[in-house]
């Protein structure tokens, strides 16, 4: 169901739209900015189904003529800027879609709203094109640009827009999110929630992979067993991660939030704020094995591999003096 009021946190954002909305006083050009996966699309989007909505309020109806539109993505008033080179925008491409667009009235809607998703990418030749009309806009033209990085936008651009920033959404709020929605059993919600650190799609992707799940019970094996694992039988694990590159980060992922569930256990005894508390009792075996300098080490350890690895450190290499550091005790 589309409306804001499906949509998991970012309270004081969806407010701010609201009252702009009930007041009349919508801003021509808006940046939502935050993580991907952050839910800066899903917010835009609802924001322009709502503003053209026939009904007139804060939420869409969902059953007027625009909403159908909108919701069936071939409403003419709302406009998905595309680009065809991955990793720019081009000049004419905004002048195609936004600059030589904005000046035809809209059809049949109060708004003619243009969403430029990954907006950093826009050329510095885009983005002072497009200022001219940030500057200047028709008072029925609403621009929302999208970024997770919008230190890539020009100073003047954003001194000109409404800048909305997403923060990440508590664990506990994806993780009811994804109980309730998809039905994900209690544990394996735990461990998506965590790992999507804040970002409804990438918890709503690690829920949803199979892969992820996979590369999730690996990842436990390695950790359960690695202290009583010979070297070569470690020589085996790291090989089989060399033909997961692609994976590495996430499996650095879950072996830190596995240590630091270790260090918690030890330091608090408790339970409930565990990650993996249905692995209690390796977690418990662990904390009493190890000292609060080897965890406080291996932890370190891990955060140095994820920066030798993006440095393009030999990747065998850097595993190996991770895993080195985990068979200590």
């Amino acid at each position: 169901m589309l409306g804001f009021n499906n949509i998991i946190g970012h309270e004081e954002i969806i407010r701010h739209l609201k009252n702009a909305m009930q007041s009349g006083k919508v801003s021509h050009s808006y940046i939502f900015t935050g993580d991907a996966g952050s839910g800066k699309k899903l917010l835009a989007t609802t924001f322009a189904i709502t503003l053209q909505c026939e009904e007139g309020g804060t939420e869409p109806c969902q059953k007027c003529d625009s909403c159908k539109k909108a919701l069936g993505k071939n409403h003419p008033d709302i406009i998905m800027v595309n680009h065809e080179k991955p990793g720019t925008i081009s000049i004419d491409e905004i002048r195609e879609q936004v600059i030589q667009d904005v000046d035809i009235r809209p059809y049949y809607s109060p708004h003619k709203i243009y969403i430029i998703p990954e907006a950093d990418l826009m050329t510095v030749q885009a983005q002072n094109a497009l200022l001219k009309t940030i500057e200047e806009p028709p008072e029925y033209a609403v621009i929302m640009l999208l970024t997770s990085n919008a230190d890539a936008l020009l100073p003047t651009i954003l001194s000109r827009c409404v800048r909305l920033d997403l923060k990440v959404v508590d664990d506990a709020l994806v993780k009811k999110y994804l109980m309730e929605h998809l039905h994900i059993p209690d544990y394996q919600a735990e461990i998506d929630a965590s790992f999507a650190q804040g970002s409804i799609g990438k918890a709503r992707e690690a829920a949803t992979s199979e892969e992820f799940s996979r590369l999730t019970q690996n990842a436990l094996k390695i950790l359960k067993y690695s202290s009583k694992m010979e070297v070569y039988e470690l020589a085996e694990e790291i090989k089989n991660l060399s033909t997961e590159k692609h994976n590495i980060n996430d499996y650095l992922d879950i072996f830190q939030f596995w240590f630091r569930d270790v260090l918690m256990f030890k330091a608090t005894r408790e339970i409930d704020n565990l990650v993996f508390k249905q692995e209690i009792n390796f977690i418990r075996e662990q904390a009493s094995q190890r000292s609060y300098e080897n965890l406080e080490k291996i932890l370190e350890a891990l955060s140095s591999t994820k920066v030798r690895l993006r440095a393009n450190v030999n990747f065998e290499l850097a595993l190996e003096l991770l895993f080195l550091t985990i068979r200590e005790k």
